[in-house]
């Protein structure tokens, strides 16, 4: 199961609720709380993600909700990532730096700029990387009204591509397309992207190009971070990846940027296993929750990413001598 940034959703919750739609029911039902919503720590299904988008169009009846949901965001949800690109002295450079670091958003998506054929034009593509992906298509219309908003503020309000392709038929009236994307759209295309004037790619951006190089640093440097830091940074990412109920050694160091084996030496060399992290973290969260919430067992289950309550309470016995329902009981006689 491929992760990404919860920034991926931002503006989610009011679009949903402005167009009638129950926002916590419709995050329920793929298994997401409304707390990852805009949340760039919150590590996320990609698959929750495009289930999430393709059930509330249905709901609401609106075939542009991706389109919709695209207008609001923009470079921000990138986190640093769009720092280093805002901070680039060009646009090209800046959509290099995109290009480049990807998967530091997300390793379920990948972005390129083709260079410009005889016409002049080049182009934008936007694709997923999963051998078998699930239904995207307002994944994908968010992808690229996100793309434009990016475009824009990087190459100014007056930037519109000659053309937009879609894999898929077009969900809404023709007009609405052109209304949206200020061009002509191309339905039942080999990709998902645009055309646009190349000279676009080497407009002046104002860069701070001192920021530019720290940040594309940090970005170069994620994958390799070894130290004290590197069992935080594993801690922080299993906490956050637990209700996924994917989680597992490749998955955490794909969203670090190193190979399995890398990771495993790195947490060797201070004292500690993945499977250790990741049964310490379930502890403490555990008991955290069971000391101050009233969450039922079978939820709590699902938050550690466990399959069943029974596994939650053979883990209790196992940490604290006692079940789950003990443990509730004991702590609040402590108080």
């Amino acid at each position: 199961m491929t992760l990404i940034r919860g920034t991926s959703l931002q503006g989610f919750t009011t679009l949903a609720t402005e167009l009638g739609a129950d926002p916590v029911a419709l995050l329920a039902a793929v298994h997401l709380t409304p707390a990852v919503v805009g949340d760039h720590d919150s590590f996320i299904s990609y698959r929750s993600v495009t289930a999430l988008l393709e059930s509330t169009a249905a709901v609401t009846g609106r075939g542009d909700f991706g389109r919709r949901l695209g207008a609001r965001q923009g470079l921000e949800i990138l986190g640093p990532l769009g720092v280093a690109a805002r901070t680039a002295p060009t646009v090209g450079a800046a959509l290099q730096a995109i290009e480049q670091f990807m998967g530091f958003y997300s390793p379920a998506i990948a972005v390129t700029v083709h260079p410009p054929g005889r016409e002049g034009l080049a182009q934008f593509e936007w694709r997923l990387v999963e051998p078998r992906p699930p239904v995207h298509r307002q994944a994908a219309e968010l992808a690229l009204g996100v793309s434009l908003q990016v475009f824009r503020l990087l190459a100014g309000p007056d930037f519109r591509p000659t053309s937009v392709q879609l894999r898929h038929p077009l969900l809404t009236p023709e007009a609405d397309y052109r209304r949206d994307l200020g061009c002509r759209v191309d339905a039942g295309e080999d990709r998902y992207g645009f055309r646009f004037r190349a000279e676009v790619l080497e407009r002046r951006l104002d860069a701070d190009h001192a920021v530019h190089a720290v940040v594309r640093d940090y970005l170069d440097t994620i994958a390799v971070r070894t130290g004290g830091g590197t069992t935080d940074a594993v801690v922080r990412l299993v906490r956050r990846m637990l209700p996924t109920g994917g989680l597992g050694l490749e998955l955490v160091a794909e969203q670090l940027a190193q190979h399995p084996r890398t990771l495993q030496r790195h947490l060797a060399a201070q004292g500690t296993t993945f499977a250790e992290i990741v049964d310490g973290v379930r502890r403490d969260e555990a008991e955290r929750y069971l000391r101050d919430t009233d969450m039922p067992f079978g939820q709590l289950s699902g938050n550690l990413g466990f399959s069943e309550q029974s596994v939650l309470s053979r883990a209790c016995q196992r940490w604290f001598g006692m079940s789950p329902r003990e443990v509730r009981r004991s702590s609040r006689a402590d108080r």
